[in-house]
C-alpha cells in the first residue's frame, strides 16, 4: 500500500513537472526536433477549377525535410510533372489545368523529419466534389381532392458534398411555406391537407451544389385540387358518370403523421454534431405541433425550431443529450404522439487538450500525457518518430502506462517526436509531441524595453516570455530591484506574465523581470503606461428630416491626448454608403440632399489604439418623392478576362468589351482584390486604359494574392463589374521602400517619441514585417541604437537631455530582407520651461496711448525648447488724477518668434503702467523680468458724463453737466455751443460760450420763445478738446398752442380716385397721408401695413389705386424732427364703390357648340370602325383555350428582373409556330421545338451558380428519343435567374 502510494506521489510529481515544461516554447535557434505548424484538414474538398495545394508547414533546427504518401505508399513527387513541392516547405501544389482532378484523389500523409525526429501530419483525405445529373422521369398531373393531405417528393441525386434542396415555381420564386405547407429534411414537399389555392402546375425542385456552383432542378410537377363537386363535373367524361372520391365530402378528422410513419423511431448523433428530429402531420384543420424531452428539459441556449415547429433542433450535442423525445400533434379533433430514442455517441476527443511538448535538462523527469475520450471508448496508440514505440529500440529511462510515457533521468540524444493515435469507430485523433533534452541558461523573449499601453481601471498584462532549460523562475519588480509589488493588486501567472487587476495611474512606470535557473540569470525591462478612456461626450439624436435637405450628427468625443483617434460612422450596422453626399468630420457626420435610402440607425464608433465607445441614433426621412425611372444605357459589363505574360512583377490582362448601348466607351478602370491582406469584397483601382484596347499590362507587388475585375465607363455611367479573373498570387521579396512621414519630438522633457508612417499592405512585399529604428546624438561620431518594433508606428526614446537634436532613421524588414537604406530624418528630444528672463528690459513712451518696449533676447540654450516668441504683461496701476481709483487688471501681448521689440497700443492717457517681459516655448512660459513703471502723458478727455436741462423759460435756458469719467489730464475748461433747429433738416446760426473747468452748470440767455434748440457740450485739457455730449430744449411758448394743429379732414370722389384735403397749422413741413384697408369693414381681424404719400406743402391730394368696392382708413401725419414724436390726425374712412360686372353664359356661344357637335362625330366614327375591326377578328373557342397554355420550357427570359416570362405577339398571345397545346391541357411539342434541355452532355442542363452554362453548346442532340421529346414537359433552365435563386438558398 505504501508502495502504491509513494508510485502515485511520483506520477503525480511528474504530471506536474510536464505541465510546467509544456509551457515552454523553444527558440528556433536552438536545436529542436519538428513540429507541424499547418497541415490541411483531413476531409479536403478541393475546387475543381484551382490548383490543388495540399498543405504541410514544419519548423525545427535544423529546417526538417518533407515526404510524402499516397494510399499507404511512398509519393514520389518528382516522377509527377503536374506537382510541385514548395521550397522550404512540404506544400504540394497540384496543376489540373493539364490533367482531370480525379487522378490526384486518395488519402496523403505529410512527414517531416530532421536529426532529432520525424513528426507525421494527419491523413488528409483528398476528394472532388460531384453534382450528378438529376434521372429523367416522366411526371403525372395530380388531381386531388380538396382537404386530403399530400406529399410532393423530390428526390434530389446523391451529390457530393449532399445538395441543398429548395422549392420554386416557374417564375423562380421562392413556395410560400406554413405550418400546412413546408419541407422536410429530405427535400419533399408536404401539405397537411391541400387547398383550392395550391392549384398550379409549376411545382419546381431545385438542387444547388455548392462546391460545384451548380443548380439542377426536377421536372414540374401540376397539381389540380378540386371540391367534390367540381371533380364530379369535371371528371365524369373520363370515368363513366362514376364519382371519383365516393358521395361524402372529406370531415374535418384528427392528426396522424406523415413522417415518421411509426408510432416511434430512434436516432443516433455524434457529440459536437447538430441533432435534427421533425415530424410532419396530416389533419383537418391543421395539427398543431409541440416538443418535450421525457424527463427532462431541452438546453435552451442550444434548441432552436425550424419549419413552423415541425423541425427540432439542438446544436453542438453533448451526451447530456440523449434520452427520449416527444413530439406531439393536436388538433380541436385529438392528438397524436411520436417518440423518437436518440443516443449520442463520440468521435475521439481530447480531456485537457493534446499532448504538449516536453523540454527538459539532462536527469530531469517528466512526463508525455495523452488523455482522451469517446463513445465506444477509443483506443490508444503511441510512436515513436512514425513507428510504433513497440518496434521502437528499448530506452530504460521511458516507461508506457496507457495513456502516459513517463520519462526519469533523461540524458542528452533522447530527443524525438512521439505520436499519439486515439481512434474509434467514428474518428481518429493523431498528435505529435516532442521530447528536447537540453542544458540552456534562461532567456527573456519578451522584447527589451517594450511599452505596454492600458486604459484606466482596465487589467494589465505586463508579459515575461521566458526560455530555459531548466525551467527559469520568474521574479517581477518595480522601478528597481528593492521596490517590492503589492500582493493584493499584482500577481504572477504559471508563465511569468505579470497582472495587475485594476490599473490606476499610479501603477505606470518602469517593471524589471528577472529569469533564473541553475545556468544564470537574465533581465529584462518594460514599461507600463495608463491611458485615460475614450468617452463619448455628447451622442448623436434622432432626427426627422425632409428628403433633398442635409442633416448633421454630431458626436463629441473626449479621448486621452496622446492616443490617436479615429471616428467611424456605420449605418444599420455597416459601412457607410460610398457616396460624396456623407461628409465625415471630427466630431460630426453630415448627410447632404437625403433620400430615402439613408433612413435607417446611424452608429458613431470613436476608436483609439486601446480602447472604443460608440452610441447611436435613428434617422426618419419623410415626405419621398417617386423615384425617377432607371435609365438602362449603361455599357454592358467586360467578359472573358485571362491572364497572360506572367513574371514575378506584372502579368497582362485581357478581356472582351460588352455591349456600348450606342454609347461609346471611353475607358475601362482595372480594379483588384488582395485575398491574403484583406477580406474578400475589398476592391481597390489599380489603373485605367483608353476604351479602344482591350489589354492591359499591369505592374504587380510581390506577396499579394490578386484577382482583377474590369469595368467600362462611358457617356451614361459606368458598367457592372466583370466576373473577377482567376486568382495571382506574386512571390514575397524584401521592402522597396521605407517608411514616410518620419518624425522625433519629445512629450516629457526628458524622451525622444520617434513616429512614421508604416507601410501598407500592398508595401510590406512578404511575411513578418517590422521595422528597425535607429536614433543618434546630431554631434561628432556618435554611435547609432537600434530596436526593432512591430506592428507599431511609434518609439519612445527614454532618459534623453532635455532639447538636443537627434538623427533618426528608420528601415523596414521582413522575412526575406530589408529596405535599401533609409534616409536621415532630424528632431529633438522634449522641451522644459525657459531657464531666464530678457534682460535688460526697457520702455520708450511714444505718445498717450501707446508705448514701445525693447528687450535683449534670451540665449536658445537657456529657452530649452522651440523658441516660439516673447510675452509682455502689462497693467494699469491708475490714473496720475487723484480723483480715480486704481486698476490692476493685467493685459498680455504676444509676439511671435525672435522679437525684441514690441509695441503696447491701446493706453489710457495720464495713467501710471507696470510691466514685465516674458519668453516662451512649446513647454510654456519662463521667468518674468523685473517688473518696471512708466506713465502716459495727457491726452484729451473724454465725453461729459451727463448734460440736463434744469429750467426753461420764453428767452432762456438753465443747463446742468458733470465732468467726464475719463479726464486723461487736468481740464482747463469747457466749450458750449448751441444753434435753433427749424426743421429736421434746418438750422440756425451756431454760438459759442467758453466756460471754467470749475462750473458746472449755466443758463444761457437771449433766446427766441417757442424754438428748439441743440446744445454741443464737451471738455478741454491742455492737449486739447474731447467728444461732445448733446441734447435739444425748447424754450417756453407765449400763448397756449392749439389742441391739436390739425384742421377738419375731408373726402370726395373724383374719376382717379378719393380725393382727400384738410387743414394743418403746425410747424412742421414734413407731412404725408397713410391709408390701410378697413377690416372691420370686410369682416376680418388683425393689423396691417399704412401705405405712406408725401403731401409736403399742399392742402389736398388723390389717393389712386385703390381696390374697388373696400373700405380704407386714411390720416394725416406730421413729422418734425428725429428726437419728436409723430403727430397724426383724426382716421377718416373712405369707401370706394364697387362697378357691376358682366355674366356670360358659356352655353349660348356659338365656338362652345361646334366644338362639342364635332367631338361627337368622332366618337361615332371610332365606334364604327371598332365594330368593323371586332367582326373581321374573331376566335374560335378551342383555339382561345389553346393560346391560354403554352410550354414552359419555350418561355423567354426578361430581361429586366432575370427571369422567364412568356413569349407574346404583343396582340393575341398566340404560342410559337411549331407548338401545339391540346385542349386537354397536356404540353407536348413536335420536331420543331427546341430547348436547353437538348443541349450539352446530359439531358437536363446544368447551369452555374452565376448563370453560366455547363457544357458545350453544340446543337440539338442527335441521340434523342422523338416520341419522348413528345411525352415529356420540362420546366424553364434558370439561365439569367441565379441571382434570384442565390437569394434563397
Amino acid at each position: 500500500m505504501v508502495m502504491k502510494r509513494r508510485r502515485r506521489m511520483t506520477t503525480l510529481m511528474l504530471m506536474v513537472l510536464g505541465h510546467l515544461a509544456s509551457a515552454l516554447e523553444v527558440p528556433l535557434d536552438l536545436p529542436q526536433p519538428p513540429t507541424i505548424t499547418q497541415q490541411s484538414p483531413k476531409d479536403y474538398i478541393i475546387d475543381p477549377r484551382e490548383s490543388i495545394l495540399i498543405h504541410c508547414e514544419a519548423k525545427g533546427k535544423p529546417h526538417p525535410s518533407f515526404s510524402w504518401t499516397r494510399n499507404g505508399s511512398h509519393f514520389d513527387v518528382d516522377e509527377h510533372p503536374n506537382v510541385q513541392m514548395r521550397r522550404q516547405s512540404g506544400t504540394l501544389v497540384v496543376d489540373i489545368s493539364r490533367e482531370q482532378a480525379e487522378s490526384f484523389e486518395g488519402q496523403y500523409q505529410c512527414t517531416a523529419r530532421n536529426k532529432h525526429g520525424t513528426a507525421l501530419s494527419n491523413n488528409i483525405v483528398v476528394r472532388q466534389p460531384r453534382s450528378p445529373l438529376w434521372s429523367k422521369e416522366k411526371i403525372k398531373p395530380i388531381i386531388i381532392q380538396e382537404g386530403v393531405a399530400l406529399v410532393l417528393p423530390c428526390r434530389p441525386p446523391a451529390g457530393f458534398p449532399p445538395p441543398v434542396v429548395f422549392w420554386m415555381d416557374n417564375n423562380f420564386q421562392r413556395l410560400p411555406q406554413s405550418k400546412r405547407v413546408s419541407q422536410s429534411l429530405n427535400g419533399d414537399l408536404f401539405f397537411s391537407n391541400v387547398l383550392r389555392q395550391d392549384s398550379r402546375n409549376d411545382y419546381i425542385c431545385y438542387a444547388r451544389f455548392p462546391r460545384t456552383q451548380t443548380i439542377q432542378q426536377k421536372q414540374p410537377i401540376s397539381v389540380k385540387v378540386l371540391d367534390l363537386d367540381a371533380i364530379n363535373d369535371t371528371m365524369a367524361a373520363f370515368y363513366n358518370d362514376t364519382d371519383l372520391f365516393g358521395e361524402d365530402p372529406v370531415d374535418e378528422r384528427r392528426p396522424t403523421f406523415l413522417t415518421p410513419s411509426v408510432p416511434s423511431s430512434s436516432k443516433m448523433v455524434l457529440r459536437g454534431q447538430v441533432l435534427e428530429m421533425e415530424c410532419i402531420a396530416e389533419g383537418l384543420p391543421t395539427p398543431d405541433i409541440s416538443w418535450a424531452k421525457v424527463g427532462g428539459e431541452l438546453p435552451a441556449t442550444r434548441t432552436s425550431f425550424l419549419h413552423h415547429q415541425k423541425t427540432l433542433r439542438i446544436a453542438n450535442v453533448s451526451e447530456a443529450d440523449a434520452g427520449e423525445y416527444q413530439c406531439t400533434a393536436r388538433n380541436k379533433h385529438g392528438s397524436v404522439g411520436h417518440a423518437i430514442a436518440v443516443t449520442v455517441k463520440a468521435a475521439p476527443y481530447w480531456i485537457g487538450g493534446a499532448p504538449r511538448n516536453l523540454v527538459m535538462a539532462p536527469g530531469e523527469n517528466g512526463v508525455l500525457t495523452c488523455r482522451a475520450s469517446g463513445t465506444p471508448k477509443p483506443d490508444i496508440q503511441w510512436a515513436i518518430n512514425g513507428m510504433a514505440i513497440e518496434n521502437s529500440p528499448k530506452d530504460p529511462s521511458r516507461k508506457v502506462e496507457e495513456d502516459s510515457i513517463i520519462f526519469s533521468q533523461v540524458q542528452t540524444g533522447s530527443s524525438a517526436v512521439y505520436q499519439c493515435n486515439v481512434s474509434n469507430q467514428y474518428g481518429y485523433l493523431l498528435a505529435n509531441a516532442f521530447v528536447n533534452v537540453l542544458s540552456e541558461p534562461p532567456r527573456v523573449l519578451t522584447p527589451a524595453n517594450k511599452v505596454y499601453q492600458v486604459i484606466r481601471n482596465q487589467p494589465a498584462l505586463l508579459d515575461c516570455t521566458s526560455f530555459g532549460s531548466p525551467i527559469p523562475k520568474i521574479t517581477w519588480f518595480k522601478d528597481s530591484r528593492s521596490g517590492t509589488l503589492d500582493a493584493e493588486t499584482h500577481s504572477v501567472h504559471d508563465n511569468g506574465t505579470l497582472e495587475i487587476g485594476v490599473a490606476q495611474p499610479k501603477h505606470g512606470g518602469k517593471y524589471t523581470c528577472v529569469a533564473r535557473n541553475s545556468l544564470g540569470i537574465y533581465e529584462n525591462h518594460v514599461h507600463l503606461e495608463v491611458k485615460e478612456p475614450t468617452r463619448i461626450l455628447k451622442q448623436p439624436e434622432y432626427r426627422v428630416v425632409q428628403r433633398g435637405r442635409s442633416v448633421v450628427l454630431e458626436c463629441k468625443v473626449k479621448h486621452d491626448p496622446s492616443l490617436v483617434p479615429t471616428m467611424t460612422w456605420l449605418k444599420d450596422h455597416s459601412e457607410l454608403p460610398d457616396d460624396d453626399r456623407f461628409l465625415v468630420d471630427s466630431d460630426s457626420l453630415t448627410i447632404s440632399d437625403v433620400m430615402e435610402s439613408d433612413a435607417g440607425v446611424y452608429t458613431c464608433i470613436m476608436n483609439t489604439t486601446l480602447d472604443q465607445d460608440s452610441a447611436s441614433a435613428e434617422l426618419t426621412v419623410v415626405e419621398v418623392t417617386p423615384t425617377p425611372p432607371v435609365v438602362y444605357e449603361r455599357p454592358e459589363p467586360p467578359t472573358d478576362l485571362e491572364l497572360t505574360d506572367q513574371k514575378k512583377r506584372s502579368v497582362q490582362l485581357t478581356w472582351i468589351p460588352g455591349d456600348e448601348h450606342n454609347s461609346p466607351i471611353q475607358k475601362f478602370v482595372i480594379q483588384y482584390e488582395d485575398t491574403l491582406h484583406h477580406h474578400r469584397g475589398h476592391w481597390h483601382n489599380l489603373t485605367e486604359v483608353p476604351g479602344t484596347k482591350t489589354t492591359a499590362h499591369l505592374k504587380l507587388s510581390p506577396y499579394v494574392h490578386y484577382t482583377f475585375r474590369v469595368l467600362a465607363l462611358n457617356s451614361m455611367g459606368v458598367s457592372q463589374p466583370s466576373f473577377p479573373s482567376k486568382v495571382y498570387k506574386t512571390e514575397a521579396a524584401a521592402p522597396d521602400d521605407n517608411p514616410t512621414d518620419v518624425h522625433g519630438f519629445g512629450t516629457e522633457h526628458n524622451n525622444l517619441v520617434i513616429s512614421w508612417k508604416p507601410l501598407s499592405g500592398l508595401q510590406a512585399n512578404g511575411p513578418g514585417l517590422h521595422y528597425r529604428v535607429m536614433w543618434r546624438q546630431k554631434v561628432m561620431d556618435s554611435d547609432w541604437t537600434a530596436v526593432t518594433v512591430a506592428n507599431n508606428s511609434k518609439f519612445v526614446v527614454s532618459t534623453t537631455p532635455t532639447f538636443v537634436p537627434y538623427e533618426i532613421k528608420i528601415q523596414a524588414v521582413n522575412d526575406y530582407g530589408a529596405a535599401p537604406e533609409p534616409t536621415i530624418a532630424h528632431g529633438y528630444s522634449g522641451e522644459d520651461l525657459p531657464l531666464a528672463a530678457p534682460d535688460p528690459v526697457q520702455v520708450f513712451v511714444l505718445n498717450s496711448s501707446l508705448a514701445e518696449v525693447h528687450w535683449e533676447p534670451v540665449p536658445l540654450k537657456l529657452i530649452r525648447g522651440y523658441l516660439k516668441g516673447y510675452k509682455v504683461y502689462y497693467w494699469r496701476d491708475g490714473s496720475l488724477h487723484k480723483h480715480h481709483p486704481h486698476h490692476t487688471e493685467k493685459q498680455i501681448l504676444t509676439f511671435s518668434g525672435n522679437h525684441s521689440h514690441g509695441k503696447l497700443p491701446g493706453l489710457h492717457p495720464y495713467s501710471l503702467y507696470s510691466f514685465n517681459v516674458r519668453v516662451f516655448n512649446g513647454k510654456g512660459e519662463g521667468p518674468p523680468s523685473a517688473t518696471q513703471q512708466f506713465e502716459t502723458p495727457e491726452g484729451v478727455p473724454g465725453i461729459p458724463s451727463s448734460l440736463t436741462v434744469t429750467n426753461t423759460n420764453l428767452d432762456s435756458l438753465s443747463l446742468a453737466w458733470q465732468p467726464p469719467h475719463e479726464r486723461n489730464g487736468v481740464l482747463t475748461g469747457y466749450t458750449l455751443k448751441y444753434q435753433p433747429v427749424n426743421s429736421s433738416t434746418e438750422w440756425g446760426p451756431e454760438e459759442e460760450l467758453a466756460l471754467a473747468a470749475n462750473e458746472s452748470s449755466v443758463t444761457v440767455p437771449d433766446l427766441k420763445f417757442s424754438t428748439r434748440y441743440k446744445f454741443y457740450l464737451n471738455a478741454k485739457t491742455h492737449k486739447g478738446a474731447g467728444p461732445a455730449v448733446t441734447m435739444e430744449a425748447v424754450t417756453i411758448m407765449d400763448e397756449a398752442p392749439p389742441a391739436s394743429p390739425f384742421g377738419s379732414l375731408n373726402s370726395s370722389l373724383g374719376e382717379d380716385g378719393p380725393l382727400i384735403s384738410w387743414e394743418y397749422w403746425g410747424l412742421e413741413k414734413n407731412l404725408y397721408l397713410e391709408y390701410i384697408v378697413d377690416n372691420s369693414k370686410q369682416g376680418e381681424g388683425g393689423d396691417g401695413v399704412w401705405q405712406k404719400e408725401l403731401v409736403n406743402g399742399s392742402q389736398n391730394f388723390v389717393l389712386r389705386g385703390l381696390k374697388e368696392g373696400l373700405s380704407y382708413k386714411v390720416r394725416l401725419v406730421a413729422k418734425g424732427h428725429a428726437d419728436q414724436e409723430l403727430q397724426r390726425s383724426q382716421e377718416l374712412t373712405v369707401t370706394v364703390p364697387a362697378v357691376a360686372s358682366r355674366q356670360v353664359d358659356i352655353a349660348t356661344q356659338g365656338w362652345f357648340i361646334g366644338l362639342m357637335c364635332a367631338i361627337a362625330l368622332l366618337i361615332l366614327i371610332i365606334l364604327i370602325i371598332c365594330f368593323i375591326q371586332r367582326n373581321k377578328g374573331g376566335k374560335y373557342p378551342v383555339k382561345e383555350k389553346e393560346d391560354a397554355h403554352t410550354d414552359p420550357e419555350f418561355q423567354p427570359m426578361k430581361d429586366e428582373d432575370c427571369t422567364f416570362g412568356e413569349y407574346s405577339d404583343n396582340e393575341d398571345h398566340k404560342p410559337l409556330k411549331g407548338s401545339r397545346t391540346p385542349s386537354s391541357g397536356t404540353v407536348k411539342r413536335d420536331n420543331s421545338d427546341d430547348s436547353l434541355v437538348d443541349y450539352g452532355e446530359g439531358g437536363d442542363g446544368q447551369f452555374n451558380e452565376d448563370g453560366s452554362f455547363i457544357g458545350q453548346y453544340s446543337g440539338k442532340s442527335a441521340s434523342r428519343d422523338t416520341a419522348e421529346g413528345h411525352e415529356s414537359s420540362e420546366a424553364p433552365s434558370p439561365i439569367h435567374a441565379i441571382n434570384s435563386l442565390n437569394s434563397f438558398v
